[in-house]
């Protein structure tokens, strides 16, 4: 590596990020290049009416910092406006089912998206290269084109949503969208096709000259104001005007010797520390890697660490969240002793719906220099809406609010709810060793932690901490991908546990990472989906 390091979850984005690397940027540029272009050629994970977190560290400046930029509910929500709609909730908590699917798909599950004002905050503060350059190969590809890769069409024509509206559907939401993404017949478009979105490469020209104020007070934004009051959406003018980041410290803990940095409430960071901090009374490898022991323990501390963050964390701003109490470490001594007695914790679900995963995507980077960036960029499930002439699809995430008042998740004007995004940096004796994160839903935590734990507990490679099979207990159940061997199952079934069995060889949060272990950094792009890592 003499420049940099990089990963995600799209080919295309990795190598303009590599290309930024090579023309002298550092590891913000990269990311930044990277980020814009995977909303293109990724465009139901991600784009620039999304939301995430960035978590990025510049020693050679002194700076480490988080970037929140999670979606926040209109002025015009309020608590109660869905609370008679109510069906159901996913059983991992990602979100509830409400009927007619308004908060889900359409105008009225969109926040105001804070993805754009975070990239080019950030680039604005640490970049190196010019603005314009770090917006060119999204355009390039927005204007040129780009074929629908394996992982992209797999997503598109996904119709089995546990409740949740089919993808294909969220595809026809909105005529601009079914003209992108769809084809004459209206299905969606299969590997292979190519895709071209002049539209969006317009709207990215504009960005690219006048930066992110063009998308929250200028022209862009009063065409998403005229869209959304024509077709009855909460999100208004005032809102994107009135958008701010959140940019905090890290939140802090350590693991057998290595200190975790990593994002604060509303993001995952809380629940991966307190999971770490339970794990760490338990001889982990002495159990033995996927082991039906080994997955007790850790299942038993993730339904903990999910019971605590569904009663407790949300929106720092509106909720006070006990963060020191579910990171004290002698409060996870408390939990890893009752674990150990073979007491099973609860995690109450208003109904027994399947997991789903998000649309989510993730960029890792680091430079020569040092610095480094984790960033998990989302558009949540997307609403399908796309304003005719912009080009861009807006998130979902008002599918994620606790439609029931009162509660840590509950809807408010302004609000952020928790989200498990954790983008993540592992250092030991001062030294970075681990940039790490991932999209997928509520598993995102699940996934990242998991990974941690080969790297740390069993000494795996990058490349191995990723592959590796992984399963996830964010209810009374443990969910298992097919690799997990049958015979394990067996074995937590003969204990008493309920255990479903994912028909897919890889899930449960998609892992990108970039190790540095014997003298160099390697990187690994999870295989479940499209991506690669790319020194250069």
């Amino acid at each position: 590596m003499e420049r940099g390091i990089i990963t995600s979850a799209q080919p295309e984005a990795t190598e303009a990020g590599a290309d930024m690397l090579k023309a002298g940027g550092n590891a913000v540029d990269a990311a930044m290049a990277c980020a814009l272009v995977a909303g293109v050629v990724d465009p139901m994970m991600t784009g620039i009416a999304g939301f995430g977190s960035l978590h990025l560290k510049l020693p050679r400046r002194g700076v480490e910092e988080v970037i929140g930029f999670h979606g926040k509910v209109p002025a015009a929500a309020r608590p109660d406006m869905w609370a008679h709609l109510i069906e159901g909730e996913t059983r991992d908590g990602f979100g509830f089912i409400l009927k007619g699917r308004v908060n889900d798909v359409g105008y009225q599950s969109i926040t105001v998206p804070g993805s754009l004002k975070a990239y080019f905050e950030a680039h604005r503060d640490y970049g190196l290269l010019p603005w314009k350059t770090i917006c060119a190969p999204a355009i390039a590809y927005a204007e040129k084109g780009w074929a629908v890769r394996p992982h992209v069409a797999y997503w598109w024509s996904r119709k089995e949503q546990f409740g949740r509206t089919p993808n294909p559907e969220r595809l026809r939401a909105t005529p601009a969208c079914r003209k992108l993404y769809c084809d004459a017949e209206g299905n969606p478009l299969d590997i292979g096709a190519w895709v071209k979105n002049p539209d969006l490469a317009a709207t990215l020209r504009r960005i690219a000259e006048d930066g992110a104020e063009v998308f929250y007070t200028g022209d862009i934004a009063r065409a998403i104001d005229a869209d959304m009051k024509a077709n009855g959406g909460l999100m208004a003018y005032e809102d994107l005007a009135a958008y701010r980041l959140t940019r905090d410290q890290p939140l802090r803990g350590t693991y057998r010797g290595h200190d975790i940095a990593t994002n604060p409430p509303p993001g995952g960071g809380i629940m991966l520390l307190e999971m770490l901090n339970v794990l760490e009374h338990f001889d982990l490898a002495g159990l033995g890697h996927n082991s039906a022991g080994y997955i007790r323990v850790v299942a038993e501390a993730m339904k903990r660490a999910t019971a605590d963050k569904d009663n407790h964390v949300g929106d720092p701003a509106f909720v006070d969240v006990p963060v020191a109490r579910l990171t004290d470490k002698a409060y996870a001594r408390d939990l890893s002793e009752a674990i150990r007695r073979g007491e099973r914790a609860h995690v109450e679900r208003l109904n027994d719906k399947i997991p789903e995963a998000a649309q989510t995507t993730h960029v890792c980077a680091v430079d020569a220099d040092g610095n480094a960036v984790s960033m998990t960029h989302s558009l949540g499930m997307p609403s399908g809406v796309v304003t005719a002439g912009l080009g861009f699809v807006y998130n979902g995430c008002m599918g994620v609010f606790d439609p029931r008042p009162g509660r840590a998740g509950s809807i408010a004007p302004g609000k952020s709810r928790f989200s498990s995004l954790c983008p993540t940096l592992v250092s030991k004796d001062g030294a970075l060793k681990l940039v790490i994160g991932a999209p997928g839903g509520t598993q995102i935590v699940m996934g990242v932690m998991q990974a941690i734990l080969n790297v740390i507990d069993f000494d795996m490679p990058m490349l191995d901490a990723v592959v590796a099979p992984r399963f996830s207990a964010t209810s009374d159940v443990v969910d298992v991908m097919n690799r997990i061997p049958r015979a394990v199952q067996a074995e937590l079934e003969a204990d008493g546990y309920t255990v479903a069995r994912n028909p897919l060889s890889y899930g449960f949060a998609a892992v990108h990472g970039l190790l540095h272990d014997g003298g160099r950094w390697t990187g690994a792009a999870d295989p479940g989906h499209d991506g690669m890592a790319m020194s250069v």
